[in-house]
């Protein structure tokens, strides 16, 4: 992945990504070995489905980070609400322990998440915080410094 591959489409040329934050119901540490394997498969397919390219993913215990890289044809409502549907219906199948004790009913997502533009900082910055979820040692908040509020003259 680099900075400045951009992709062409029949009419467009364009360059989007998108980091994308999902947690489960109750925000339940239900993010186990399998359940994250069984997730990026699913974000995988349903991101190819889309024209889209799931170019990193990482669980923590109560969350998912994914970066993602899309075709402006692509509602971003309509992809999260792909990913999450499909990912949920796979998991919940499974009727794995680790998720069936910790949330009740058929949902796995909470209704909410976070979409956020990857402009405002390099796409190694955000692939780095992304993988380095499950480090012990991380940095806590975001993964670039806050912009200077300017001070009034």
């Amino acid at each position: 992945m680099s900075d400045d591959d951009f992709r062409n489409g029949r009419h467009v040329v364009h360059k989007l990504h998108v980091h994308i934050v999902l947690t489960p119901k109750y925000r339940r540490t239900v993010m186990t070995d399998r359940v994250s394997a069984d997730l990026r498969a699913s974000f995988t397919e349903v991101c190819e489905r889309q024209g889209a390219t799931l170019d990193e993913f990482e669980t923590d215990n109560d969350h998912a980070h994914l970066l993602v890289t899309y075709p402006p044809k692509v509602s971003l409502s309509v992809l999260v609400g792909s990913l999450k549907t499909i990912s949920s219906g796979r998991v919940r199948a499974h009727a794995w322990p680790e998720v069936t004790q910790a949330l009740w009913g058929e949902h796995f997502w909470s209704p909410s998440y976070a979409v956020i533009s990857c402009g405002g900082a390099p796409l190694q910055t955000v692939a780095a915080y992304i993988r380095n979820q499950q480090s012990p040692n991380r940095k806590q908040g975001r993964p670039w410094p806050a912009k200077a509020t300017p001070t009034p003259s």
